[in-house]
């Protein structure tokens, strides 16, 4: 069983007076070496240096666009479902020439909501948006300056080089070559089966 032990502050610890003063002494010493000391401050200066991104970095987003110019986004609603946040906000509508069903109208991302976790990107099945712009979300005076529309995010994306459908029927034909030693570990019962069982 534990042992109680009951402590009763005197008048001079129940004013807090002498931890006060130890607090404060700890950051009027930071200030004054900070301030004429030699030591450096460990400090980015930024605008004139910036921080290099990592290679993962999720930046703003950016909605890619097709061939003709239009977004590659299909109005599935995926990156809108899956948003914990629920900062983007897409209204779809029927798509003119035919062909792929719908397009968005509307595509609004709010950027002061959006956690930048990734997820929209992850589950689109068409490669309409990414984070990988490598640029952060610059400083803003008005709210509405951080809600991005379709048009502000289709400059920011380029044109697509993923073939859409993908490479045909035929695409291993068209990769073999290039595929060198580099083969799936399964294999039926192949050679690579009857190797590893020894038959």
């Amino acid at each position: 069983m534990a042992k109680v032990v009951t402590f009763k502050p005197g008048l001079w610890e129940a004013l807090y007076i002498p931890e006060l003063l130890r607090g404060m002494s700890v950051t009027i010493r930071h200030f004054f070496l900070n301030t004429f000391g030699s030591r450096e401050i460990v400090t980015i200066r930024y605008p004139e240096e910036k921080r290099v991104y990592p290679r993962y970095f999720r930046g703003v987003h950016r909605l890619m666009q097709r061939e003709d110019g239009t977004p590659r986004c299909v109005a599935c609603m995926m990156c809108s479902t899956i948003c914990p946040a629920n900062c983007i906000h897409i209204e779809s509508g029927e798509r003119p020439e035919g062909g792929i069903e719908k397009m968005p109208v509307k595509f609004d991302i709010d950027e002061l909501v959006c956690v930048v976790c990734g997820l929209c990107v992850e589950s689109c099945p068409c490669d309409a948006i990414r984070m990988d712009s490598g640029v952060h979300m610059p400083p803003i005076e008005h709210r509405y300056e951080a809600l991005l529309d379709k048009e502000h995010l289709l400059e920011r994306g380029g044109p697509n080089v993923s073939v859409q459908g993908g490479s045909g029927p035929d695409w291993r034909d068209k990769y073999d070559d290039s595929m060198g030693d580099a083969r799936a570990v399964y294999d039926g019962e192949g050679d690579h089966y009857k190797d590893i069982k020894g038959s």
